[in-house]
């Protein structure tokens, strides 16, 4: 069986976005802008909050990429111009397309705020193929007990499958283009080896513990490990691990980004800052 060994390992540097909440965030940064079909990697805490204290992103715009968002703790609230709405819990998803252009809000809810409490999660950013770029928004959401679950045969590593598959276990959220998400658990002990189409770009972020991946010594949490070659992504824990394993089939087009557009050309973010601006993308509250 040929393992994936390692291109590269980097380190999460701390930094705050929205209304000033805490991320720990492995790219975009400094000599990595993405990790094809991947634009950022946002790990959102973990912190302890006072009552009140609680930040989120107010509404703002998206085009032409996908917001996907796994809450670990703490709650939160989605709503958007497409007339969207929904609130997430611990373990839960939202798998948001932007598309042609969305205005959205992720606050923490009114509970939260009153009550305080661990905020934790991911944001992750997806890249749409061209051809897709301008596609009608779609929005997606999961509850935590509808993530369907792989065990391992020793009992001692759980995969939440949120895309893809794992053998016979298929994630219920659908994606345009083939991507893998897993948030993988393992015990003290814990040894296995999972199988990624070659075809894939595949990357590890460490949430808690350590692991060693391939042949690389032990990768401690808030580290992110990039794969190079192809095969099956092994790891090995000696105190236990959870770690997210993201797979995604390179797009190879060109990529123009500012702030919360990301197009292929610059004259198309003029024209989403255009779009925008003028109301096209709709209000939270109006008509798409």
């Amino acid at each position: 069986m040929q393992e994936r060994k390692i291109l590269q390992i980097i380190p999460a540097v701390q930094t705050f976005e929205g209304a000033g909440f805490l991320v720990h965030r492995p790219f975009p940064v400094p000599g990595l802008s993405f990790v094809d079909p991947f634009l950022l990697l946002d790990e959102m805490g973990p912190m302890n909050l006072e009552p009140g204290a609680a930040k989120g992103a107010p509404d703002h715009p998206h085009r032409g990429f996908e917001t996907v968002t796994y809450l670990l703790e703490g709650e939160f609230e989605h709503r958007d111009s497409a007339g969207n709405s929904g609130k997430l819990f611990a373990g839960d998803v939202q798998w948001m397309t932007a598309g042609a252009g969305v205005v959205h809000s992720e606050m923490p809810s009114e509970n939260f705020m009153k009550t305080g409490g661990r905020m934790h999660g991911f944001q992750i950013w997806v890249n749409l193929p061209a051809e897709i770029k301008m596609s009608k928004p779609r929005y997606q959401e999961i509850k935590s007990s509808s993530i369907p679950l792989y065990k391992s045969e020793d009992g001692k590593t759980q995969i939440k499958v949120i895309a893809g598959r794992i053998e016979n276990t298929h994630a219920k959220i659908e994606t345009h283009t083939p991507i893998v998400y897993y948030h993988v658990t393992m015990q003290a002990g814990g040894k296995f080896s999972i199988p990624v189409d070659d075809s894939l770009n595949v990357m590890a972020y460490v949430i808690s513990g350590s692991a060693k991946f391939a042949d690389s010594k032990e990768t401690d949490r808030a580290h992110l490990v990039i794969f190079q070659d192809t095969g099956h992504v092994s790891a090995a824990t000696e105190k236990g691990v959870s770690f997210l394993l993201l797979g995604g089939r390179p797009l190879q087009e060109p990529v123009a980004r500012y702030g919360p557009f990301v197009m292929n050309t610059a004259d198309e973010i003029y024209q989403a800052f255009d779009d925008y601006r003028s109301g096209r993308m709709g209000e939270i509250g109006g008509a798409a």
